[in-house]
């Protein structure tokens, strides 16, 4: 329940309460920011989403909710609805988590778009669209109607590190200098045109770039968030029972499938890139400080990770295994990993970072965030969540026979 206590920001000053248009807000990081934002502020939220499953719980009435007057769902598609601007104007903020966004305070927060590797490489042309041509329109709004806005972009515009292309043999290859991402110095580097797989992040950075140059010649106050893999319970799907059958959700999404139906977790091209994974609600704890101190989080890019957790994709494979073991009671399987190439599992056109490991000096200056989390308490949470959610759904389409024309 939000406290009644004045709440104040990192200076010291009183947080007024705000308005903010949530684009995305049914998703796996909008309904925790949600949970958050009802629970612990006075703030107001405009829902807006094509589903609302995630959130439901905090959209039906109830005497135990005092929040009920203070969460709007709004059912809309940012690409054809005309209702779009007139929320954004009734806000404060935009938060745009889909792409991911009155003078009484009102920010737009966009959380919205195509984000799994294998529809970057697939659907290159509803990738770029969703990223970059849909997003415009949130853009222009925030910019001719003065609102803040908190786009959520991706680690992925950082493409390649500058080590990936030193002889593996190299010493330098160890070198922080040549592998840490950082949002103000890290070049951009990606794959040839024919690599499908960096659609995705070309569409980013372009309406980063675009937002930047909003700030820049239009006054436009912006917050820009690259998230490190953000993990927790309600992330992506499971196929065939929440999402398509044919669906490839992210990493541990896919693991947690494959453990779910006693499979062998497919480790793509032997599973030795590296990568970093935070909480969701430690990541939650750095968007709510970019909302609350606009002072310090306007005009910066954030990368919002957890440099601590950094694992190749083999490792987590493992440590899933063993965490899932844990949770289900159930052994492991006796071949518990098997490799498969990019091309097989992805199709032609794919393309790879060597490692994605944030620098975290901005915004441990500017907002004093760290996450928290241990690689191994995070993945308890999840797979817990994964394995009471799922498992019994799952062995019932197993033991269904298939069926046949």
């Amino acid at each position: 329940m939000a406290s009644s206590a004045t709440r104040v920001d990192l200076d010291g000053s009183p947080i007024k309460p705000m308005t903010i248009c949530m684009i995305g807000a049914g998703g796996f990081i909008g309904s925790h920011l949600c949970e958050k934002l009802m629970a612990e502020t006075p703030h107001k939220v405009l829902a807006l989403d094509v589903y609302n499953d995630k959130i439901k719980h905090l959209l039906e009435p109830s005497d135990g909710h005092p929040w009920s007057d203070r969460i709007q769902f709004h059912r809309l598609n940012i690409k054809h609805d005309s209702r779009l601007e007139g929320l954004i104007k009734t806000s404060d903020l935009l938060l745009d988590l889909v792409l991911n966004g009155s003078d009484s305070l009102s920010q737009t927060i966009n959380l919205a778009a195509i984000c799994t590797p294998a529809d970057y490489n697939t659907r290159p042309l509803d990738t770029i669209y969703s990223n970059f041509i849909d997003a415009l329109p949130v853009v222009k709004y925030c910019s001719e109607n003065n609102k803040r806005l908190i786009h959520f972009s991706t680690c992925e515009v950082y493409g390649k590190t500058i080590g990936s292309f030193l002889p593996k043999d190299s010493p330098l290859r160890q070198d922080p200098e040549y592998y840490l991402l950082k949002e103000n110095d890290s070049p951009c580097i990606f794959g040839s045109i024919e690599k499908q797989r960096w659609s995705y992040a070309c569409a980013k950075q372009l309406i980063e770039r675009l937002i930047y140059a909003e700030g820049a010649e239009n006054g436009l106050e912006f917050t820009i968030v690259r998230p490190f893999n953000w993990i927790g319970p309600r992330m992506d799907f499971i196929p065939g029972i929440d999402g398509p059958s044919e669906g490839v959700p992210r990493v541990l999404a896919c693991f947690s499938n494959n453990l779910l139906r006693r499979e062998p977790l497919k480790l793509v091209d032997g599973g030795e890139s590296q990568r970093t994974f935070v909480y969701i609600k430690d990541a939650i704890d750095a968007v709510m400080l970019m909302i609350e101190n606009p002072a310090r989080a306007n005009g910066h890019i954030f990368n919002v990770g957890n440099p601590n957790n950094e694992v190749t994709v083999r490792q987590l494979g493992e440590m899933m295994t063993e965490v899932y073991a844990k949770v289900s009671g159930e052994p492991k399987l006796e071949q518990p990993t098997i490799d498969v190439s990019s091309k097989e599992f992805y199709g032609v056109g794919y393309d790879d970072s060597d490692k994605r490991i944030p620098d975290m000096t901005i915004i441990n200056r500017q907002l004093g965030w760290n996450p928290k989390t241990s690689l191994w308490d995070l993945l308890e949470s999840t797979l817990t969540y994964q394995h009471r959610t799922y498992a019994e759904a799952i062995k019932k389409a197993i033991s269904q026979p298939a069926s046949t024309n």
